[in-house]
């Protein structure tokens, strides 16, 4: 891997999913806190903990994802991960197949794919739930909304902003400036489902009317492509992203994409009377682990 990962969190230091996954897929990065809970997170995760020089604003995430962006460019990276507390593992999908990682050569095979370009400056992986095993769905959906498990160019000025559906605003403001996102349904991210889980934004957003005001925000910010409805007992937003069909990827002069398939140095295994044996990736028959 070749970029900073960062994982924002607050309220969760007995839990963090995320940086316990990473830990066990031996991916380096930093868990970002608020000040009165660094000796909680600090007991908790083997990660580095960087401390935020604010707590309890009242504005969400945004605060703590402008300063993770200032981070990354303060240290020269091109690129940052940044990525939820609440993602218990991650996946390799394919043959409709979701094979569990252990490896960070998910995360380096989508920077070297969008380091082929010079107009993505948003990418990242598709949640598990919304990749079906029994749906065919190719390798990656261009122009869309990203979600959770994030790569970011530093070299745009676009950061965070509002309280609500930061994410999704931050997608279609990068569309509509005429750039590219990339949402990889090859590699998946296991996600917990929204207000499952106490801490980070389930308190200071979502309860009440909060779903409501988060489509509201959103439709106010994009009325163009946004509309408001109301499903499964909640209200949502839905937002039209065919117009940004026309957005279309430019290959940095003198990249030549390589032909064949790069599996970045994964191996199949499957578990055979009590023994992990190598398999061909491409063509697996259960679903194991990839190292």
């Amino acid at each position: 891997m070749n970029y900073p990962v960062y994982i924002i969190s607050k309220g969760r230091a007995s839990q963090q999913l995320t940086s316990r996954a990473l830990t066990a897929m031996n991916i380096k990065h930093s868990v970002v806190i608020e000040p009165q809970e660094q000796r909680e997170y600090e007991r908790g995760t083997e990660a580095k903990v960087l401390i935020l020089p604010f707590s309890n604003l009242g504005e969400g995430s945004i605060p703590a994802r402008n300063w993770v962006w200032e981070d990354a460019k303060k240290h020269n990276a091109k690129r940052h991960w940044i990525l939820d507390d609440n993602i218990r593992r991650f996946f390799r999908f394919n043959k409709n197949m979701k094979i569990p990682v252990n490896t960070s050569a998910t995360f380096a095979a989508i920077e070297n794919f969008v380091d082929r370009y010079e107009n993505v400056v948003m990418a990242g992986m598709q949640y598990n739930m919304f990749a079906p095993s029994r749906i065919p769905i190719p390798a990656f959906t261009l122009n869309t909304r990203i979600y959770s498990c994030i790569l970011l160019s530093n070299e745009y000025d676009f950061y965070w902003r509002g309280r609500y559906n930061e994410d999704t605003d931050l997608s279609l403001r990068i569309l509509k400036a005429g750039y590219c996102t990339v949402l990889f349904n090859a590699f998946l991210a296991h996600k917990t489902s929204t207000m499952t889980m106490k801490g980070g934004n389930t308190d200071e957003l979502y309860k009440g009317d909060g779903r409501l005001k988060m489509a509201q925000s959103l439709m106010k910010q994009h009325p163009d492509v946004t509309r408001i409805s109301r499903k499964w007992g909640r209200w949502q937003h839905q937002v039209n992203y065919r117009k940004f069909s026309r957005n279309r990827l430019k290959l940095k002069p003198g990249v030549v994409v390589p032909k064949g398939v790069n599996n970045h140095g994964m191996i199949y295994q499957e578990q055979i009377d009590g023994k992990w044996t190598d398999k061909n990736l491409s063509r697996p028959r259960s679903t194991k682990k990839a190292t």
